[in-house]
């Protein structure tokens, strides 16, 4: 979705898109379930940090590296092979995810490079910057032709204006544009389906969807798995009405699976202190 020369609102219309109004209905109903735990009134902070977890075990698995949960809870070195440091890349991100909210409605563009310097910081000659023209991308799930560098820099500098700018769409619809536009775009050279999934949350807990981010979406896109997850992308990728209703949807039943995930959570923690 080009949004170089965009209406004042172009999010707008997305939110009444066939479905769209149904899918923010049903998460928020998902959202408010968990928030009315009895558990989340008095062990939230516990919550969070699990669904912290949970989100980077799920982002890591989406982008390759698939590994159970209590692997890596237990794992402390993360400078191994390629699938370590995926996950070690998606750890850091989620960690640094609520240190960049009061930034990101100001220049959304600096906690982008911020979160690819968090992910990528091996690559020190290229990290936090869009890629320059002829840069290869490693992207292990997305393979879709690459847009230019000028193709990248005018619609990165379009999406920070419709974010700076605000939008009377749903949180939701926010959200998913911004993941499906970075996805689009993996305007850096690697680690971009991380960081795109990273900024859908920021947006989800910045609207105040998920204010204590116990929502994690991208346990969710986990769980639907990558067909699904890259069947969705081509609607977005596809610009039309259809198919942007249809990434909205899976970006929602996402958020939905994630708040499913933290409520099994919140139970297992109510039975451990009955």
């Amino acid at each position: 979705m080009s949004t170089t020369g965009a209406t004042a609102d172009p999010l707008a219309a997305l939110g009444s898109l066939p479905g769209v109004a149904e899918s923010v209905e049903s998460v928020r109903k998902a959202v408010d379930r968990v928030y009315g735990h009895r558990i989340m009134r008095r062990r939230s902070n516990e919550i969070t940090s699990e669904a912290a977890l949970r989100a980077a075990r799920g982002s890591a698995a989406l982008s390759g590296a698939d590994w159970a949960l209590e692997e890596v809870r237990r794992r402390t070195d993360f400078s191994g092979d390629d699938g370590a440091r995926t996950v070690g890349a998606a750890l850091r991100l989620s960690a640094e995810a609520g240190q960049l909210l009061s930034i990101w409605r100001q220049s959304p563009l600096r906690v982008l490079a911020r979160l690819h310097l968090v992910a990528a910081a091996d690559r020190a000659d290229q990290v936090g910057r869009p890629r320059q023209q002829g840069e290869p991308v490693e992207e292990p799930l997305v393979d879709q032709p690459l847009p230019g560098a000028d193709e990248v820099s005018g619609r990165l500098e379009g999406l920070s204006e419709l974010i700076i700018a605000g939008s009377s769409a749903p949180a939701l619809v926010m959200a998913a544009v911004v993941h499906g536009e970075l996805l689009a775009l993996r305007p850096f050279v690697s680690h971009n389906g991380l960081v795109a999934r990273t900024a859908e949350r920021i947006v989800l807990v910045g609207s105040g969807l998920d204010p204590k981010s116990v929502c994690p979406a991208e346990v969710g896109h986990a769980e639907l798995g990558r067909t699904a997850y890259l069947a969705a992308f081509e609607g977005y990728l596809s610009g039309t009405p259809e198919g942007m209703a249809t990434w909205i949807a899976h970006c929602g039943r996402a958020v939905e699976l994630g708040a499913r995930e933290s409520t099994a959570v919140c139970e297992a923690l109510q039975r451990g202190a009955a």
